[in-house]
């Protein structure tokens, strides 16, 4: 069966930065739609962050790209396993040099944090509860 993908792009400032950011996070560059202009960020099976220099984002838009760390156009929210998962991800985007951003959300079934990359673009990872999830 078909399983639909999902690839945000996302301008960034300095290309390298941002994949050396992305890989210290646990996730893995694809070489082969990867270049001097783009990475190909690998964070599962069906969700592939592609990084584009800005000048490489501007040849797909008319619109003038937003600076990310000023404005915000969309929230990323990743999933995870679980609550310490949730943890171990955040904390990992602050050691490898990302910002976090807003307050921890506990409502018991569902945990969340937050990190800024360091263009500002805002991830926010989450776990939900699989009995509440299923109903």
């Amino acid at each position: 069966m078909y399983q639909q993908m999902i690839f945000p792009n996302l301008a960034v400032n300095d290309l390298d930065a941002s994949k050396k950011f992305f890989t210290e996070l646990g996730y893995s560059i694809n070489p082969q739609f990867s270049d001097e202009t783009a990475a190909s960020v690998v964070v599962s099976e069906h969700i592939v962050i592609m990084l584009l220099t800005k000048e490489k984002y501007a040849g797909f838009t008319k619109k003038t790209i937003v600076d990310s760390a000023k404005s915000t156009e969309v929230l990323l929210c990743l999933s995870a396993e679980s609550r310490e998962k949730v943890d171990e991800l955040v904390d990992k985007a602050i050691a490898a040099g990302g910002t976090e951003t807003g307050e921890k959300q506990d409502h018991g079934f569902m945990y969340g944090r937050a990190f800024d990359d360091p263009d500002g673009h805002t991830f926010e990872i989450m776990w939900m509860d699989p009995a509440v999830v299923q109903g």
